[in-house]
């Protein structure tokens, strides 16, 4: 019994690419390139999510003192008026 079901997916300009590595050989099916594209996928989400949880734990691990959200507010406001300024727009 199929585990799966069929899926439609139109690849507009991918098709190409997937013709080359079909055509390579280096894989039998389309539903092989689609896979192997899905199992890249949660790779990188997975090294993404590892990366922001060290940030957040090398964050949480600072010993410097917390600032007040009042303060962080107001310089990430300053410094976007600034680059919108260089940029010749206004903020």
């Amino acid at each position: 019994m199929r585990t799966s079901k069929p899926v439609t997916v139109t690849l507009g300009e991918m098709q190409e690419r997937v013709e080359a590595r079909l055509q390579s050989g280096a894989y039998a099916s389309v539903s092989e390139v689609v896979r192997a594209g899905l199992r890249a996928l949660d790779r990188e989400e997975a090294a993404i999510d590892a990366v922001l949880r060290e940030k957040v734990r090398d964050a949480l691990d600072d010993p410097r003192p917390s600032l007040p959200a009042d303060q962080v507010f107001d310089e990430l406001r300053a410094h976007h008026a600034a680059r919108m300024k260089a940029a010749g727009r206004d903020a």
